[in-house]
């Protein structure tokens, strides 16, 4: 008997983790096609840009002058981080992308870990897998080693392509081992977020306020001289305290190992003592009956759609604050160059460098709002998921009603947005310029010119989701195509006809050019079409 409980106390272990290969083939069959594109994006944006630096600062003059333009203004430490070394290519990438991609990073992670174990939870699924032969911490490891196993193939694929691109191999080894890290330790954290959260949703708001703050922390720190300690509380901030290309501090490698390995040990030793279905964080109970207002589609809508609604407005007002503050000191930035002001104004359209960059801001928050636009749309494919859609639409509740209350927040969601970074930019460079008026008046145009480009993106999620429901997660790819197009395709001279096929091409950039109003209209038609498309779809087909 002794000997036989000695054998099973060997093989427990084991057991516990039985099925983890199996349910990692399915994770990654899952995500076979939103993980590349998350993988790609992260992967190539720091080589691509090396001979961006080049012809941005050609002189080391130029160099001098980021250098000094940098170090004088703390809105610069805030949004990249310390400027360690900004006279070499490889130095200006880590300063301008290391404390990005690390957060992006971390939100691929967390949406990945959530995806495969809390949301399984909340769908019933987890549980019958674990009546068959799948261990108790199979699902969770499983998860881990596709959110993990990311970021390593990211930070490794972002090394080689740096020294492919001809910078140092200590400064590339140590840019894609800090980003794999950092991937690493926020991969925990999300472990231990769907161990505390009662719900995927909840895991996830745990999981990217944890990354958020993160972010910010190391910002306060950077920006502020008598509070740099901050920064050492963040793992992005170690992130750039390894200062890749300005003499390595490899032992910095040890704290994001050692808080990546502490803080997925709390997540195994708390999964066996919750229950599948629940969290340590209890929800909240409700009132026995609902409220008034929750007695038509909309306002179900509003209920679920407030809270990221709210996070993501207060997030582009703040950024939108930031870039702001320094847009009236880009000149600084870019160089004297005719090469920095070409590419410049090619990216924002006007030969007017502060409102070049501001027309390239309302761009980029553009594409930004059409990701929370895609998020709203793709809110409706988890009701429908979830089985919760089917005891709405059992009630006089019709489809194109139910649908209505979600577009809503999908489509002036992202209006919202747009006016809450363009007044709070407009603010900021009003401030510093003397103009609050004019600065203002001209961000909220440069933005509200961008909304029909972002409403081409919802409608073709629309579309994919009304059409073809088993690849709404295409959707994401969709969005991100256009971004990368937007983002580097000017950088790297794509032809005209690979630019045009993002809609944030076409809208006039604002302020700088003039208003022109046919591509407007395009974009509008485009909207209409697939809008209509994809509502017909979802009338026509199968619930579920």
């Amino acid at each position: 008997m002794t000997a036989t409980l000695e054998r099973s106390a060997e093989v427990a272990p084991a057991h516990e983790l039985a099925g983890t290969w199996h349910l990692t083939r399915l994770a990654l069959r899952r995500d076979r096609v939103i993980l590349p594109i998350w993988i790609v994006l992260l992967s190539i944006v720091p080589a691509s840009t090396v001979s961006t630096f080049t012809q941005f600062y050609p002189t080391v003059a130029d160099r001098l002058a980021l250098q000094a333009g940098a170090n004088a203004n703390p809105s610069y430490a805030l949004l990249y981080g310390p400027p360690f070394d900004l006279t070499t290519a490889g130095g200006f990438i880590a300063w301008r992308m290391c404390g990005f991609l690390a957060l992006l990073t971390g939100l691929m992670v967390v949406f990945t870990v959530t995806r495969h174990t809390r949301a399984e939870e909340d769908t019933g699924r987890a549980e019958l897998l674990a009546s068959a032969v799948v261990g108790r911490y199979a699902a969770l490891t499983a998860a881990l080693l596709v959110a993990g196993g990311s970021s390593v193939v990211v930070g490794l694929i972002q090394a080689g392509t740096m020294v492919g691109a001809g910078l140092p191999a200590a400064g590339s080894v140590a840019f894609g081992a800090s980003e794999a890290l950092v991937g690493l330790v926020f991969t925990a954290v999300a472990a231990v977020a769907v161990q505390l959260a009662g719900y995927s949703r909840t895991a996830n708001g745990i999981g990217t306020a944890v990354v958020g703050a993160a972010f910010l922390l190391r910002g306060a720190g950077d920006s502020t001289v008598d509070a740099r300690w901050l920064s050492w509380l963040s793992p992005i901030g170690w992130v750039q305290q390894l200062r890749a290309f300005a003499g390595e501090r490899w032992w910095v490698l040890l704290l994001l190992v050692a808080a990546a390995l502490v803080t997925g040990a709390a997540a195994y030793w708390l999964l066996p003592r919750r229950d599948v279905g629940v969290g340590f964080l209890p929800p909240r109970p409700g009132p026995a009956t609902a409220a008034p207002g929750l007695r038509t589609p909309f306002a179900l809508a509003w209920r679920l759609h407030r809270g990221p609604l709210l996070g993501w407005t207060i997030g582009t007002a703040v950024v939108g604050a930031v870039f702001g503050s320094i847009a009236s000191g880009i000149g600084g930035l870019v160089g004297s160059s005719p090469q920095a002001q070409e590419i410049m104004a090619r990216l924002g359209g006007s030969e007017a460098l502060t409102q070049a960059f501001l027309a390239a801001m309302a761009g980029m928050f553009a594409m930004v709002a059409s990701l929370y636009g895609i998020q709203a749309v793709l809110r409706m494919r988890g009701e429908e998921t979830a089985i919760r859609l089917e005891p709405v639409l059992a009630t006089s509740v019709g489809r194109l009603r139910w649908a209505a209350g979600h577009l809503v927040f999908a489509f002036f969601g992202t209006a919202l947005l747009l006016l809450a970074a363009g007044l709070f930019m407009g603010l900021a460079n009003g401030l510093r310029t003397g103009d609050v008026g004019g600065s203002v008046g001209d961000s909220l145009a440069g933005m509200l010119v961008q909304l029909p480009a972002t409403w081409v993106v919802i409608a073709l999620a629309v579309t994919i989701f009304g059409l073809l429901p088993g690849f709404s997660a295409a959707a994401w790819a969709v969005g991100s195509l256009a971004l990368l197009i937007s983002l580097f395709g000017p950088v790297v001279n794509l032809p005209q006809a690979v630019l045009d096929v993002s809609p944030f091409q076409h809208p006039p950039k604002l302020p700088g050019q003039e208003f022109a109003a046919t591509p407007m209209v395009w974009l509008l038609a485009v909207t209409v079409v697939a809008l209509v498309a994809g509502l017909a779809g979802w009338r026509r087909r199968d619930v579920g």
